[in-house]
């Protein structure tokens, strides 16, 4: 059999597979049987029995970890036993599903917890004692091993520019406007890059206004910001806050943990 048809067959199988379930008017329904009832505020969506006992919900969360990285996944909680909550990743049957039909298609296909009897409580309270690991990609992993780092260092930048790690000061900023706050965010493309120098005034590195990047005194180059679409959109001007963590992350020598 040529590639081409196994590709297509295998396509193919998996869109029946995908359309063996309903959500109309808040009704699940499976295999053409009503099996539960779903219902949302914001995404937070309840999952009920056919008498409308709510079971368990599923919270979507969509966050920044660092620069244009960011994760997505679901918070599961039981209404009866809400003493701990889980978090998963979900799956959806195309690309362009809502969130109402990802979180019944993760319910049915992934998690085990809706079959044709209704909602599955068994598998429900199974998945809390033995929840399933996340499987984050490469990407993301080494973003959070780079938030870990950024927050143990607590860095933070006064009103006068200068850098502080845990309310220690380790170096400060050159170059600043007239207006300058610690909390502003870099808008002005000048041709006078924004130096870093540590407490000991060795030059560490500079923020490139024109370019949004971040280049080390040792040569290292970053752009601290990527244009990006959708949910993925990161801010388009740093703080400067966020190029001194960058920084630090660049030269593990500039702030020391």
């Amino acid at each position: 059999m040529g590639k081409g048809l196994i590709i297509l067959f295998t396509v193919f199988g998996f869109l029946l597979n995908a359309q063996n379930f309903k959500v109309k008017r808040g009704i699940i329904t499976l295999d053409g049987a009503h099996v539960a009832k779903i219902s949302n505020k914001s995404s937070v969506y309840t999952f009920m029995d056919l008498k409308e006992t709510p079971i368990y919900t599923v919270e979507f969360i969509d966050k920044s970890i660092v620069d244009s990285v960011r994760d997505s996944y679901i918070r599961l909680n039981r209404i009866y036993n809400q003493e701990k909550t889980i978090e998963l990743d979900y799956i959806s049957p195309s690309a362009f599903s809502g969130e109402e039909k990802s979180a019944v298609y993760t319910s049915i296909k992934d998690l085990k917890i809706i079959d044709n009897r209704g909602i599955n409580i068994k598998n429900l309270d199974d998945l809390f004692k033995n929840t399933p690991k996340r499987k984050l990609d490469t990407k993301t992993k080494d973003a959070y091993i780079t938030k870990s780092k950024i927050d143990k260092l607590n860095i933070t930048v006064n009103n006068v520019g200068e850098i502080l790690s845990n309310g220690i000061p380790v170096g400060y900023f050159v170059n600043l406007p007239v207006s300058f706050g610690s909390d502003d965010k870099i808008t002005e493309k000048t041709f006078i890059d924004i130096e870093i120098y540590d407490a000991k005034s060795k030059f560490i590195g500079k923020y490139i206004t024109t370019t949004k990047q971040l280049k080390t005194a040792g040569g290292k180059t970053f752009t601290i910001y990527r244009e990006m679409s959708g949910r993925a959109s990161v801010l388009k001007f740093p703080t400067y806050k966020a190029i001194a963590e960058r920084m630090a992350i660049l030269d593990p020598n500039f702030i020391k943990i």
